[in-house]
């Protein structure tokens, strides 16, 4: 059975070792990079049928503008950057070119999707003829034929943290640490995982943006949601439908238990699911009457994003190569938190006080005591995440502790922030207090749900007069005209259509250089 790591003396220990320091091993050793989704919606608020913009470049190869599961599901992404200003700046100027290359349609600014007649109203991303973009619309199909594309409109922000070597040779010295630095990042990173598991319903209370969602993506179905006003369905205390049962999730998704002792076990894992056939899917087949191709596999996953996490363990993967490879070869790199919703209170969907809380939370995940965690503990931590993705408003909800025993989500919440206190001070001159002010706001939140941003969404809605569709619509077309109305600079215009030309090159020599054929590919792809 599992100790609670919030007041361990590791942690201890280890801030008070940073907290003598003449110069911190933090100060400028944080690295975070975003990636949000959106979906096109046309000006009336319908998901856009339009192929992915030409204006744009190759979803395939451009560094920052793709798209994920939907044709229609655009993908912003940022480069890794020091500062949380910088990388907000970054996403916000990638927005306004996107306006500006998208026509009239915009983008939706909401993670539960518009009014949708159903699946064939949804179409799968495409990224042109070569193996590797063949590849991602398979995959892409595989999910539609396994979850129904309605999963494929929903939308949130995946958040990349890392630190440079600097700290974790500092931190390496500091424990007396025999192993490689590779090995011990790697280590350090799934302590930061696992600690993460246990804490993480606290972001969902706090930054949770999707209490009410539009009754089309239910369709009468199952769904334990109460009716608000017309076409409206919400949880009165809900947090974030989108990390709930109506997300991605599904019995097969349910039956994997990934552990995150160490690396070794967690590649073995996913190997299993990627290898083990599953009756359900097997049924579906890999190929159509005509034989095209339907997924890429029959196994519980098709490849290890298909597991939907809400934290991964990463690493930049070379051209071809899995990221499981990747990871066992060359160890952790990064974390990427997807647990995230969309925002509809900011333009580009996220504000630089939640980045500087989760530099803060994450930090906080990594230096407290982060012991070894068996199944019955990680299922303690999901049945805690769900209460909170359904309930995290109400008042006196409990919660498990990690040995099991009962605690009121506020009292464990404050806990938790006088830890993460002492991590936003040490961190609050990186930029102007920024640390400390977000870790108040957060502590605000805890003591007042009403300031958290579901609470908010709700009121908006106010008791149903306003449909959650039209509330989203309307945010959109605030922020649409927000980033219209703000001037892009020439030299930041200029790169992104040169990028946007680069990429469409690039995609046409990758489709030029294809040697196998694509059930090669595949093939060559799983021996790895």
């Amino acid at each position: 059975m599992e100790r609670s790591a919030s007041l361990v003396p590791q942690f201890a220990q280890r801030i008070e070792s940073l907290e003598r320091q003449a110069g911190s091993p933090l100060a400028g050793r944080l690295l975070r990079g975003l990636e949000k989704e959106s979906l096109r919606v046309t000006p009336a608020g319908q998901l856009a049928q339009t192929p992915h913009a030409t204006l744009l470049g190759s979803a395939l190869t451009h560094p920052s503008i793709t798209t994920d599961y939907s044709e229609a599901l655009i993908e912003l992404i940022t480069e890794p950057r020091g500062s949380a200003a910088l990388v907000l700046q970054e996403l916000s100027d990638i927005h306004a070119f996107v306006y500006r290359s998208i026509g009239d349609e915009l983008l939706w600014n909401s993670s539960m999707p518009c009014p949708i007649g159903g699946d064939a109203e949804i179409p799968v991303a495409r990224y042109g003829s070569s193996n590797v973009a063949r590849m991602k619309t398979v995959y892409r199909l595989g999910l539609g034929h396994r979850y129904g594309r309605l999963m494929q409109t929903i939308a949130g922000i995946h958040y990349n943290f890392s630190l440079t070597d600097p700290f974790w040779e500092w931190l390496l010295e500091r424990e007396g640490s025999t192993q490689t630095l590779r090995d011990f990042k790697t280590a350090q990173c799934f302590a930061l995982i696992r600690n993460f598991h246990r804490y993480s319903w606290l972001l969902v209370y706090l930054f949770g943006a999707s209490p009410a969602l539009c009754s089309s993506f239910v369709r009468g179905g199952s769904h334990g949601l109460s009716p608000l006003g017309t076409g409206t369905l919400h949880a009165p205390y809900g947090t974030s439908l989108r990390m709930g049962d109506l997300g991605y999730q599904s019995d097969a998704q349910r039956s994997i238990d990934i552990p995150y002792d160490n690396l070794d076990e967690y590649v073995a894992a996913l190997n299993r699911a990627i290898r083990e056939p599953h009756p359900a899917y097997a049924a579906i087949g890999t190929r159509g009457k005509n034989g095209e191709w339907l997924q890429l596999s029959t196994s519980l996953l098709q490849i290890e994003n298909e597991f939907y996490s809400t934290i991964r363990p990463k690493r930049v993967t070379r051209s071809g190569e899995s990221p499981r490879r990747a990871l066992a070869e060359r160890g952790v790199e990064y974390v990427e938190v997807r647990c995230l919703d969309i925002d509809p209170f900011e333009p580009a969907g996220i504000a630089t006080s939640t980045m500087r809380f989760l530099d803060a939370f994450l930090l906080y995940c990594l230096l407290a005591n982060s012991p070894p965690s068996d199944g019955a503990a990680r299922e303690r931590s999901r049945e805690n995440f769900r209460q909170v993705v359904m309930r995290g408003r109400e008042p006196g909800l409990a919660l498990a502790r990690p040995d099991g025993s009962a605690v009121g989500l506020q009292a464990w919440a404050l806990e938790l922030l006088d830890g993460i206190d002492r991590v936003a001070a040490m961190l609050t001159d990186e930029e102007d207090g920024g640390y400390t002010a977000a870790a108040a706001q957060a502590r605000a939140r805890v003591m007042d749900p009403d300031l958290t941003p579901s609470a908010r969404v709700l009121v908006a809605l106010d008791g149903g007069k306003h449909s959650y569709a039209d509330f989203a619509l309307e945010q959109s077309r605030l922020h649409r005209d927000r980033f219209l109305d703000d001037s892009l600079p020439d030299g930041v215009l200029s790169g992104f259509e040169r990028d946007a030309l680069l990429s469409l090159e690039q995609q046409r020599l990758i489709e030029s250089r294809d040697a196998l054929s694509f059930d090669d590919y595949v093939a060559a792809y799983y021996r790895q």
